[in-house]
């Protein structure tokens, strides 16, 4: 119960915790009604970077989301050209998160990273199917335990600064394990080929949890 309540945080929100705590003491001193709303601003910070234990299903026949938040998009698509995967056809399914969701993100099956290219960009809103395109990104092509490719694109948003990446070329991951995060609202990508299609659009999921696809 109190790690539901007080989760741990990821080390990214350290230094924004504490900005926004000295903020709220100098404010409370000049005005306690800023200062009360600068309270429930760092209750936000607070709750933006939690970083709770997800558990994964452990069955590499299965992709489980790689970030919480509303599904807005599964549609047939080329792969990325930042890849050179754009003559090759995957089922993309894109996951929005809000300021609101967890931002940490997920492998969705065990597999090695393969290849990661970060592409600076914009800052438009994370929902336009045009933020896949022209926003500020980070690719990771992930070779899967059954030898199939999936890519995971994390894709900064509207106020979204920063984008960071956890893990290394080469890597081996299991099923749930974090690759990084996104502050302050974006969206994540999933591409992926011969598999079945478990969520619906308009479902919110939750990272490391949530079942996309089957074998």
């Amino acid at each position: 119960m109190f790690n539901t309540i007080f989760p741990k945080i990821h080390k990214e929100g350290y230094k924004f915790l504490a900005i926004s705590i000295l903020a709220t003491f100098i404010i409370l001193f000049f005005s306690k009604f800023l200062g009360s709303l600068f309270i429930l601003i760092t209750i936000w910070v607070y709750y933006f970077f939690r970083d709770p234990e997800r558990y994964s299903i452990n069955n590499d026949s299965y992709l489980v989301s790689p970030a919480d938040g509303l599904i807005t998009d599964i549609s047939e698509k080329s792969g990325p050209e930042e890849l050179r995967l754009e003559n090759t056809s995957f089922t993309r399914v894109s996951v929005f998160m809000n300021v609101f969701n967890c931002h940490v993100n997920r492998i969705p099956s065990s597999g090695k990273v393969e290849e990661i290219y970060y592409k600076p960009g914009k800052f438009l809103n994370a929902s336009l199917d045009k933020a896949s395109e022209e926003n500020e990104r980070n690719y990771f092509k992930i070779k899967l335990s059954n030898g199939e490719d999936i890519i995971i694109v994390q894709i900064a948003g509207l106020i979204a600064r920063r984008i960071v990446c956890e893990v290394e070329q080469g890597q081996e991951l299991k099923q749930g394990d974090r690759i990084g995060m996104i502050r302050f609202g974006s969206r994540v990508d999933i591409y992926f080929k011969n598999k079945k299609i478990l969520a619906q659009l308009g479902q919110n999921v939750v990272a490391g949890e949530s079942l996309l696809a089957s074998d």
